[in-house]
């Protein structure tokens, strides 16, 4: 049992808001989200996520957006559905092999957007997030990791 899993999930509360988690902010691979007329970003392309990731949902009429690898596997077999909503995943590639992202929970109304390469960069780069995360970059002489979390440096 890793120390993630010990401690519990990372835990995503949204009620009629929006809340973005982008660059290096974690390196859980157990997630909780509970979404209530609100949208979620999760940006899960961290170099610092190492294994297979656990996403639990409990959705009412959300939006969950998740930036993920470009070969990452989404299985959503254990996804229960109510009403409308489907996980939109149209740049899947057909044979990915990479990191297993497995979706649980309820889903009532509700819809997973998987944005992969570009798009999962552009949705990052129209963010508050990224311009103060640029900003800081520039004072510090670093390059900006929310855009593409794998610049972060060592």
């Amino acid at each position: 049992m890793t120390a993630e899993l010990a401690a519990g999930p990372t835990r995503i509360h949204v009620d009629h808001e929006t809340a973005e988690r982008l660059g290096n902010w974690t390196d859980a691979i157990a997630f909780d989200i509970t979404a209530r007329h609100g949208a979620v970003v999760i940006d899960l392309r961290s170099p610092q996520i190492t294994g297979d990731i656990e996403l639990r949902a409990d959705l009412d009429h959300a939006m969950v957006e998740l930036l993920v690898p470009d070969d990452a596997v989404i299985d959503q077999t254990d996804l229960e559905w109510t009403g409308r909503g489907r996980v939109k995943d149209f740049a899947r590639p057909k044979d990915a092999a990479g990191r297993v992202i497995r979706l649980t929970g309820t889903s009532t109304r509700s819809e997973f957007r998987v944005h992969r390469a570009g798009i999962a960069v552009l949705s990052a780069m129209f963010s508050r997030e990224f311009f103060e995360d640029a900003r800081r970059a520039n004072r510090e002489g670093r390059t900006p990791t929310v855009a593409d979390p794998a610049n972060a440096s060592a």
